[in-house]
């Protein structure tokens, strides 16, 4: 195992490796992976590093769940960019002029919100659109 100060190892295995790439429980390298992992290319539960795939990630590009960093993509994040949909995105429908319903409907984080949504418009229920909900019961045909 890698002491601080010791030359990282090309592959490094343990508690705090430190590597090329490094697998363990707090790796340190140029690709990191384990739980607490700090490296370019971080891929773990809490990353930092330049490219992260974590469930808690800070850096400059993050996938994760909770995630902060310049581009990011996840459930919850902070940063200037996002990549892919928001929370709450406009979900596109055409729908025939006989339709009830609006021709964009919003899709909500919550359950709630898209029940309210679905009082105001009149109909009933809600339903899921990946991970937002829509309001009514059935998706508009």
């Amino acid at each position: 195992m890698a002491q601080c100060g010791d030359k990282p190892k090309r592959i490094a295995f343990g508690v705090a490796p430190l590597g090329i790439i490094s697998i363990g429980i707090v790796p340190m390298g140029v690709v990191s992976i384990g739980v607490v992992p700090m490296g370019v290319i971080s891929i773990g539960v809490v990353g930092m590093g330049v490219l992260n795939a974590c469930v808690v990630g800070m850096g400059v590009l993050v996938a994760g769940v909770n995630v902060m960093g310049v581009w990011w993509a996840g459930m919850e994040g902070m940063g200037p960019q996002r990549l892919g949909a928001p929370a709450g995105a406009l979900h596109q429908h055409h729908h025939g002029s006989d339709s009830q319903l609006p021709a964009n409907l919003l899709a909500y984080p919550t359950r709630e919100e898209a029940l309210e949504q679905a009082r105001k418009l009149g109909c009933s229920g809600v339903h899921a659109m990946g991970s937002l909900w829509m309001p009514c019961s059935q998706h508009p045909q």
